[in-house]
C-alpha cells in the first residue's frame, strides 16, 4: 500500500510538470491544446520516470538503458491514451482542454500506468 501512495505522489509531481508545461505551451506560446498535450506529457513522463526509478519502485540498481526501454514502451501507450482522450472529449464534448486532460491523466494513471510499471517497467 505505501508503494501505491508513494506512486499517486510521484504521479501529481509529474502531473504538476506536465500540466505546466501543457498549459504554458498552449496559452503563452500558442501551441495546438493536442501538440501541448504531446509536449506536456513527455516532460511529466521523463519526470516520472526519474521518481518511479529512484524513490517509489527504488530500482535504481537495474540498468537505465532496459528500465528506459520498457518505461518508453509503456509511456507510448500511455501519451496515445492521453492525447486521443484530451482530443475525444474536447473536440466531441466540447470540454475544455484543461479539463479533459485532467480526466485523461486520471484514468490513464491509476487503470494503466501504475499497473504496468509495478508489474513490468520496475519490477
Amino acid at each position: 500500500m505505501f508503494t501505491f501512495l508513494k506512486a499517486q505522489a510521484a504521479s501529481l509531481v509529474a502531473s504538476g510538470v506536465d500540466f505546466l508545461v501543457t498549459i504554458v505551451a498552449v496559452e503563452i506560446f500558442g501551441f495546438w491544446y493536442v501538440a501541448g498535450t504531446v509536449l506536456g506529457t513527455t516532460t511529466g513522463g521523463l519526470t516520472h520516470f526519474m521518481l518511479g526509478r529512484n524513490w517509489v519502485f527504488q530500482a535504481s540498481d537495474k540498468a537505465i538503458p532496459t528500465q528506459f526501454f520498457k518505461y518508453f514502451m509503456v509511456w507510448n501507450g500511455s501519451l496515445l491514451l492521453n492525447a486521443s482522450s484530451v482530443y475525444v472529449v474536447t473536440h466531441y464534448g466540447g470540454i475544455n482542454y484543461i479539463y479533459s486532460k485532467v480526466f485523461a491523466s486520471i484514468l490513464v494513471g491509476v487503470f494503466y500506468n501504475y499497473i504496468i510499471q509495478k508489474r513490468y517497467v520496475f519490477k
